[in-house]
């Protein structure tokens, strides 16, 4: 059989380019300036994800560069036509060439002279330098390693889009416990911490992890036992130290019912402190609106209802001894001088106060449909199996929760393990409500929230 039914490859482009040359620009397919079809030469092999490049002179322009990525890869018979010609092929009794073929995704194109590469140009495997113009890692100030590619090369992200500059957000998808989403976020900070791309502000950047998946993130400053030589040189070629987290703190919520504050853990049992909010902090902070997702949507029929009661929360909350614990002086009649020592207490207490004709109007301060407030009370009665561990009213001493204003000394990376997603979230969200007031007093810094819920 003949294999790869392509003529062999010369140099026919003005300049050559720095990798090994691949094939050439499919006729047979459509070349657009978006996308093209590459022709294997024989002996050669691209894969999925591979970066390659072709260049044509266009006049009034000069050589333009044109570089994508591989996202498709094909092989099949030439010159057969049914399935089964397939086994005739194999015997020899019927002619056909195996052809492999590419589809490539352009990325970059360099002037940005959009036109489409012409049948039977050269491609190359990129190089080096057109390796990093094709992915724009040319043009990056402050490159942070993400991992390596197929072919094993480093690839990095714009720290620009990371840390406000122009963008901060990182979103992460997968398959649930399959994708190594969690892996690949805390390998990131890692990286940020690690590459030096946070130059004279890296003493004060702190990075603050929730997590909801169990204890495993409370070790991250212990080396992982699994570190081989391979992962060691991998690192070595991103430009890292294959070591843990240099600095850690975690906290966990205190055990159920504990007035000690013992954090509730199984596996580490030293250096973990105990978070938590107090009944007293969650009503002068009013961090009642994070317990529910969609308060600030204009359409829910209850958010006018959520500020009010936070509103009124934050004005009549007094604080009862050092347990955090709470009385509501309402200057009405039921609340007055009942004290909550339980969310769950809380919660109690607001479903009497609101769906009473007479109380109601003390809290609303208009005429409220009892529609709306079940639906207010439906959402913060759901609130109440997550959010226990994380606001309590019962403990002696007042633990403060881990959003201490940072400082020269503090850990780089905190870890907080929540007992669901909600908490977690919820957690998030109260983390960051405190945090401008904190920053304003504080040392100039760069602050990594996330917070993993599947």
């Amino acid at each position: 059989m003949i294999e790869n039914g392509v003529t062999s490859l010369t140099a026919t482009s003005g300049t050559a380019a720095s990798g090994e040359a691949v094939g050439r620009v499919l006729g047979t397919q459509a070349a657009s300036p978006l996308s093209f079809w590459v022709g294997l030469e024989p002996g050669r092999v691209i894969q999925l994800d591979d970066v390659v490049v072709t260049r044509r002179e266009v006049p009034g322009y000069g050589q333009v560069l044109v570089a994508g990525v591989v996202t498709t890869v094909e092989a099949r018979h030439e010159g057969a036509t049914y399935d089964s010609d397939v086994f005739l092929i194999a015997d020899g009794a019927l002619p056909a060439a195996v052809v492999e073929v590419a589809e490539v995704k352009v990325t970059r194109v360099e002037p940005e002279v959009f036109v489409p590469p012409l049948p039977g140009a050269p491609v190359y495997r990129a190089g080096a330098g057109d390796r990093d113009q094709a992915l724009y890692f040319d043009v990056m100030d402050r490159r942070v390693p993400m991992g390596t590619g197929r072919d094993g090369q480093p690839l990095y992200v714009n720290f620009d889009f990371l840390d406000g500059t122009r963008g901060a957000h990182v979103s992460i998808s997968g398959v649930s416990g399959v994708a190594t989403k969690t892996s690949f976020a805390t390998f990131l900070i890692y990286s940020i911490f690690n590459s030096g791309v946070l130059q004279n502000e890296a003493a004060n950047t702190k990075a603050l992890i929730f997590s909801v998946k169990g204890e495993d993130l409370l070790f991250l400053d212990h080396r992982n036992s699994r570190l081989d030589a391979t992962a060691e040189a991998t690192y070595r070629r991103l430009g890292l130290p294959a070591e843990p987290f240099g600095s850690v703190h975690v906290f966990a919520p205190p055990r159920p019912n504990d007035p000690n504050a013992v954090p509730h853990v199984a596996a580490r049992t030293h250096g973990v402190s105990a978070f938590y909010w107090t009944l007293a902090e969650f009503c002068a902070e009013e961090l009642l609106r994070f317990v529910f997702a969609d308060a600030d949507d204009e359409r829910a029929g209850y958010s006018l209802l959520v500020g009010q009661v936070a509103a009124r929360l934050a004005a009549w909350a007094r604080p009862v001894g050092d347990t955090g614990a709470i009385r509501l002086d309402t200057g009405g009649e039921g609340g007055e001088g009942r004290v909550c020592r339980t969310f769950s207490d809380l919660v109690e207490l607001l479903s009497e106060q609101l769906m009473d004709e007479a109380s109601r109007t003390t809290w609303t301060g208009a005429q409220t449909p009892l529609g709306t407030v079940n639906a207010f009370m439906r959402r913060l009665r759901s609130a109440v199996r997550p959010l226990s561990p994380i606001i309590r009213g019962d403990v002696a001493g007042g633990v403060r929760t881990p959003s201490a204003p940072p400082t020269p000394r503090s850990p780089s990376s905190t870890c907080t393990t929540c007992p669901s997603a909600r908490s977690g979230s919820w957690s998030a969200w109260s983390c960051a409500a405190s945090s401008p007031g904190r920053r304003a007093r504080a040392r100039p810094a760069r602050c990594c929230s996330s917070c993993w819920t599947s």
